[in-house]
């Protein structure tokens, strides 16, 4: 059976601009949430986001290039560069219809939507002749294929929160399966504006927390939302033999993936749980898991009422009431905010850096107990743990669930 590696990833957010800088500061404990200054939040509720500050596309994307991008793409297209560089390849040896491209955008360029919404109003025949390439989704991957010359599955997940980590899932797949060996996959968006953010305040989805560290709380009593974050997270995925073949370094393996849709609500995660344990359930057993053996879960962890307390039933459901309480659970979103169609390729890094590392880092912003999350969320510092299974969990508007499971790479 065909093992699937990871050999290479990237990153773009709010707390790094590579892997390496995230994952220093991941392990300092450090919050990426700031301030809003896109924009006057005198009278507005929401003040702080999760933002990508002083981004530089320069080395991998000239002028001219850069202007014909949605800021989305422009984040995709140097996680993915950074992933190759990581990799030690650029895989030009590799028949080109055996290396593919998925990427998963939630939204796509919602604020250049804004801005040419306002030029039309204004005068119709002002809107951008690079309008809909730059503003459509699927131009992340589309743009990451014309840069590397992969010519193989190339497509965009569109499924809310959960893209990303679907994006990942479905190229473990395709590789699994025979028909890549080599894809670039993950996450990416941007769409902090005040356009996007009254939309989502006026849902009631939204932190109005007056300060930083208060703001991104998950599993917290008090909870009162998520942070809106943008970013990108780009893995190289191999096949093992390919891989090793060439003496690639190899981080972990995916082994396993589970997707379910709830069938429930168009916001609400499902208050059975059940439809998220699936996903879960399929992930670690595709892995050769057993639930005492999964001691690590990346949770979706929005800072959500309904979301965290049914996450945490799902867990329950997935592993058993025994197993799930001595799992270690953490959130990354405590940290930058929730990235939406980016969450999973960001989490699914942290999460392989993880099991490779054996270190869990800490949940911040927690300081009282909830009675309805009541699992172990690794509050009170990082931990240190031989990491035997990881899951990592995506739950997105329209009931969909997506879950991967990772473990170290041995031979």
């Amino acid at each position: 059976m065909r093992r699937v590696v990871i050999t290479g990833m990237g990153t773009v957010n709010p707390l790094g601009q590579s892997v390496t800088e995230f994952w220093d500061n991941i392990k300092a404990n450090k919050n990426g949430i700031s301030y809003i200054d896109q924009f006057d939040t005198a009278d507005f509720p929401v003040k702080v986001v999760g933002a990508v500050k002083d981004f530089d596309s320069s080395r991998y994307i000239d002028k001219k290039e850069s202007r014909r991008m949605d800021r989305f793409t422009q984040f995709a297209l140097c996680s993915s560069m950074q992933a190759l560089e990581m990799a030690g390849s650029d895989f030009k040896d590799v028949n080109p219809f055996r290396a593919g491209v998925i990427i998963g955008v939630g939204i796509g360029g919602l604020n250049l939507t804004e801005h040419e919404v306002t030029k039309f109003n204004e005068k119709p025949d002002k809107i951008s002749v690079f309008f809909v390439p730059m503003m459509i989704s699927n131009m992340a991957a589309g743009m990451v294929s014309m840069k590397t010359g992969f010519k193989g599955d190339n497509f965009c997940t569109t499924t809310a929160c959960s893209s990303g980590t679907h994006a990942i899932g479905e190229a473990f797949r395709k590789i699994k399966d025979g028909y890549l060996d080599v894809c670039l996959c993950g996450g990416a968006e941007a769409c902090i504006s005040r356009f996007s953010l009254g939309g989502f305040n006026n849902m009631k989805a939204l932190s109005r927390a007056e300060n930083v560290e208060s703001a991104s709380t998950p599993f917290d009593l008090n909870r009162q939302g998520f942070v809106l974050g943008e970013g990108s997270g780009i893995l190289c995925l191999e096949e093992l033999e390919h891989a090793k073949a060439r003496g690639a370094d190899i981080i972990a393996e995916i082994a396993g993936y589970g997707a379910t849709d709830d069938a429930y609500h168009i916001t609400s995660p499902s208050p059975t749980g059940e439809a998220a344990a699936f996903a879960m359930k399929h992930a670690y057993e595709e892995a050769g898991l057993k639930p005492d053996e999964v001691n690590y879960i990346n949770a979706h962890g929005t800072s959500t009422d309904l979301n965290d307390k049914y996450e945490t039933l799902a867990i329950k459901l997935a592993l058993g009431e025994e197993a799930a309480k001595k799992t270690v659970i953490n959130s990354t979103k405590s940290m930058i905010g929730h990235l939406l169609g980016a969450a999973g390729g960001v989490e699914a890094i942290v999460t392989a850096l993880s099991v490779r590392d054996g270190l869990v880092h800490r949940t911040l912003g927690y300081k009282t107990p909830d009675p309805e999350c009541d699992l172990d969320y690794c509050v009170d510092g990082n931990r240190e743990i031989d990491i035997k299974g990881a899951l990592s969990n995506s739950l997105g508007f329209g009931g969909h669930n997506a879950t991967i499971c990772l473990k170290k790479y041995v031979d």
